[in-house]
C-alpha cells in the first residue's frame, strides 16, 4: 500500500484523546506512526503500547503515534487510562481501518509457533500478562508510518509477537 484510500481518510472517527473528526484530520500532514493493535487481552498488544510509550518519552522524542483498536470508545478509555493515558487511539470495532490497511488474521503458526512462545516469554519478563480479549483474537498487528495520504513505511509482522525495533524507526524514514 503506497497511498491511503481517500474514502478511509474521510471516515468519521471516535476514540481516546482524538481531536479530529476524520482520519485525515487526525493525521494531518506530519509524519505519524499508525499502530494497529491486536485484541486488548493480548500480552503483545500491551507490550507494544508500553514500548511505544517508552520511545515517545526518550530525549529527542518520537513520531506522533495513533493507535487503532477493536473495542468501543469505553473499552479504549479503560485500557489506555492504565497503559498510556496520553495516547491517541481510534476505536474500530467494525475493523474498517484494519481492513483498509490490509491487516490480516493470523494462521495457527502465527499464534502459537515457537517464535511466538519465545516472544511471549520476552513480553512476560517485561511485566505484560494476558487478559480478557476484546476483539478478534486472530487479528494480526500492523504498523505504518504515514504522511498525509502516503504510506512511507510499514512493518510486515511475521507472527503475533513480532515487534520491530522501535529505536530504528527514525532511521527507516525516507530522506
Amino acid at each position: 500500500m503506497d497511498m491511503i484510500p481517500q474514502k478511509i481518510l474521510s471516515e468519521p472517527i471516535s476514540g481516546v484523546n482524538i481531536s479530529g473528526n476524520t482520519l485525515r484530520q487526525e493525521i494531518g500532514e506530519s509524519e505519524t506512526l499508525l499502530v494497529f493493535l491486536r485484541h486488548f487481552g493480548c500480552l503483545f498488544c500491551r507490550e507494544m503500547v508500553r514500548d511505544v510509550r517508552a520511545e515517545h518519552y526518550k530525549p529527542g522524542g518520537f513520531l506522533p503515534t495513533l493507535f487503532f483498536y477493536q473495542g468501543s470508545v469505553e473499552d479504549g478509555v479503560r485500557f489506555f487510562d492504565y497503559y498510556w493515558p496520553d495516547a491517541r487511539a481510534i476505536a474500530d470495532p467494525e475493523m474498517k481501518f484494519y481492513h483498509a490497511f490490509g491487516i490480516d488474521r493470523a494462521g495457527f503458526g502465527q499464534l502459537v509457533g515457537p517464535e511466538v512462545v519465545a516472544c511471549g516469554i520476552r513480553a512476560t519478563l517485561k511485566g505484560n500478562m494476558a487478559g480478557k480479549p476484546i476483539g478478534d483474537v486472530k487479528t494480526m498487528p500492523g504498523m505504518f508510518i504515514v504522511k498525509g495520504s502516503s504510506v512511507l513505511w510499514q512493518h510486515n509482522f511475521r507472527h503475533a509477537g513480532d515487534h520491530p525495533d522501535l529505536t530504528q524507526i527514525p532511521r527507516m524514514m525516507p530522506a
